[in-house]
């Protein structure tokens, strides 16, 4: 326990006085008494035939004062709210092939509208950033709590390139290191060649921390997925992924050519296992919505200090109340 104000703490130094003049007052008394000479008078001042319950008023009023002079220095103490809170990072796919129409009005908008109300309903304490990646790996939205701007930031994704599945997990936790004070973890620009990986840090490290990827296609662009899978798993998080569409895939044109991506359910099983994750697949824009549903993301909850202040002010008060009593009861009087 730890206190906001601790100087009121000195207050406390008072109460043996109080304890000081309290007999000091019982001994005037008697001496008091017994300068009367009359054996009936001084047991009626001494309080003859009560024994300590003649004590327990004053004893209390003590109590309670000293409990009030800790609320004064308004305590505080560890405590763990039931409630989530950490970071979710929604990595979207923007390849070419989002563009299918196998979804009304087609994948990405399918997809981005799933998210907004997936992020519509997640707590201010959880910080929601946005990824995208095609054949390279691009922070779009820094996790935050603002939801208008995260919103936003959904709104302006588009399909583009290729698909890189291994450059939306790097550029994820670059994303989810920089949102904890970090230097980025590794490049994840839009070189084709992935660059060395550097030493993992302590196991653990953003347990808090989660992905959620959507991918309608297979990886056609390095690094290795998995590699990078495994990097999220060394450092506490968990990677929840989506596949959009049909596992038969669907026919687009792109940049002239038309073609067929299918999805890769198996690698992106793969990857949920890797991180202890899970996989969805959504073949329509209502498996997309219950999915989102479904999704409760594992967040560490971190006790945090709380005060505590009105705990010892409503035990003190009680104190009060309690030594008031029996000192009425007893001796029709306050100590």
């Amino acid at each position: 326990m730890s206190f906001i104000w601790p100087v009121m703490l000195l207050l406390l130094l008072f109460v043996p006085l109080l304890i000081v003049m309290y007999i000091v007052l019982q001994q005037r008394r008697r001496r008091f008494a017994a300068s009367f000479g009359s054996l009936s008078l001084v047991q009626g001042a001494m309080g003859h035939g009560l024994g300590v319950r003649r004590h327990i008023p004053p004893a209390l009023f003590l109590a309670g004062l000293t409990i009030l002079v800790i609320a004064l220095a308004r305590p505080e103490a560890l405590v763990s709210l039931p409630r989530q809170e950490g970071t979710l990072i929604l990595a979207f796919d923007i390849s070419g092939s989002m563009a299918a129409e196998d979804l009304k009005p087609n994948r990405m908008e399918a997809a981005k509208a799933a998210a907004r109300e997936f992020v519509e309903r997640q707590p201010r304490s959880v910080q929601i950033g946005v990824v995208a990646f095609s054949d390279g790996g691009l922070s779009v939205q820094a996790p935050t709590n603002d939801q208008e701007i995260i919103l936003a930031s959904i709104d302006r994704l588009s399909p583009q390139r290729s698909t890189s599945i291994g450059h939306g997990i790097l550029a994820s936790l670059n994303t989810i290191a920089l949102s904890a004070g970090q230097a980025p973890l590794f490049n994840s620009n839009l070189a084709p060649t992935p660059t060395t990986i550097p030493t993992p840090v302590p196991e653990g490290t953003f347990t808090s921390a989660a992905i959620v990827l959507l991918t309608d296609g297979e990886n056609t662009a390095p690094p290795d997925p998995f590699d990078a899978a495994q990097s999220a798993a060394e450092r506490g998080v968990r990677i929840y992924t989506i596949g959009i569409g049909s596992a038969a895939g669907a026919t687009i044109e792109v940049d002239g050519f038309m073609v067929h991506p299918q999805l890769d359910e198996a690698a992106l099983q793969q990857i949920s296992q890797i991180t202890d994750g899970a996989y969805y697949v959504a073949e329509n824009e209502e498996d997309l919505h219950a999915i989102y549903e479904d999704l409760k993301p594992q967040f560490v909850v971190k006790p945090e200090k709380m005060e505590i202040t009105s705990i010892f002010a409503g035990a003190s008060i009680l104190f009060l109340l309690i030594g008031g009593a029996f000192s009425l009861l007893w001796f029709s009087r306050l100590p």
